[in-house]
């Protein structure tokens, strides 16, 4: 007799062999997927932005005479554990919005709600401990930043809904999702600079292609419970979209690195990176929903490049 993913305590999409199923006892099996620490590309991509605003950050100040290689590696330290706080408390937040919608779609029935292995005052409760995780996090930073990280959830709250009102909410995701862009920036200098805003603007491309890419995992179950998504509106042709998007995101990331003064090895990362987003929609197959989770994940490889070009900057600038 076959065993479903719900009934051996699993879910459909997430790797059986990931350390929550080795490390954790069973009973708590169901939180860690609630806050997707079974699926840690989430919090990766919500890392990576944070990661460039603070290395963009990082060579300004450098090139300013005010960088310290503390307060650098404290601040990636705390976006570090904030990414992992905050992704799980908004993952929650989406499974209790999504309850009902995820019964209907074959890759989340499995999910710990859909599944019944989660009562939602105790999802509630998780979600409320995580957001408190957060805060602590958010308190360690200057009085701007916190403003700043207060004023994103209006964003995290809004991308539930986004699929049920525009074919656009991969546009809401990246809103949430590359607010670190501003918030690295505003860690070091306690304001938010063009530079800062440009690369948001960028991270905001990035996520809209590599989330539309994701999407096409659901495209069929979307189709029949009527929800939206870029997935449904670029249709069978979404490489002219995508071109678009992973295009404007290096151009937007060029500029930014230009506005801040970044050093020449942080556009040799950008370069590679560049040749790995175009990689991406070269071998898409849209109708293979493995390839597609493949090349979503990939994503953070990407991000790990850009970062890497920008540290790789910093040091030249400091020798």
């Amino acid at each position: 007799m076959s065993t479903s993913p719900a009934d051996s305590g699993r879910v459909h999409d997430a790797p059986s062999n990931n350390w929550v199923y080795r490390v954790l006892p069973r009973r708590l099996w169901p939180y860690a997927q609630l806050a997707r620490w079974d699926r840690p590309i989430g919090w990766q991509l919500l890392m990576w932005p944070c990661f460039w605003s603070a290395g963009l950050a990082a060579n300004a100040a450098a090139s300013a005479g005010t960088f310290s290689f503390s307060r650098f590696v404290l601040h990636l330290m705390l976006f570090f554990i904030g990414a992992v706080a905050m992704r799980g408390a908004g993952c929650t937040y989406n499974d209790i919005v999504d309850h009902d919608i995820d019964m209907e779609v074959a890759r989340t029935r499995s999910r710990p709600l859909p599944s019944g292995r989660v009562t939602r005052p105790q999802a509630k409760i998780f979600m409320a401990l995580q957001a408190l995780a957060g805060l602590l996090v958010l308190l360690q930073f200057n009085g701007f930043s916190i403003f700043l990280g207060v004023f994103s959830l209006v964003f995290v709250a809004v991308y539930p809904f986004a699929k049920r009102f525009t074919d656009w909410p991969q546009f809401f995701l990246g809103l949430a999702f590359s607010w670190g862009a501003l918030m690295g920036w505003s860690a070091e200098f306690g304001g938010v600079g063009m530079a800062a805003i440009i690369l948001y603007l960028g991270a905001i491309a990035w996520t809209v292609g590599y989330d539309t890419i994701y999407a096409y995992q659901d495209k069929e179950d979307d189709e029949l419970i009527g929800v939206r998504s870029t997935a449904r509106r670029f249709g069978e042709h979404p490489r002219p979209w995508l071109f678009g998007l992973y295009g404007l995101t290096v151009l937007l990331l060029f500029v930014a690195f230009w506005v801040a003064g970044a050093g020449i090895l942080a556009y040799a990362g950008l370069l590679v990176a560049a040749v790995m987003l175009f990689y991406q929609i070269l071998v898409l197959d849209i109708h293979d929903a493995t390839q597609c989770l493949a090349l979503f994940k990939f994503n953070s490889v990407v991000g790990l490049i850009v970062f890497t070009g920008l540290c790789a900057a910093l040091l030249v600038r400091l020798l």
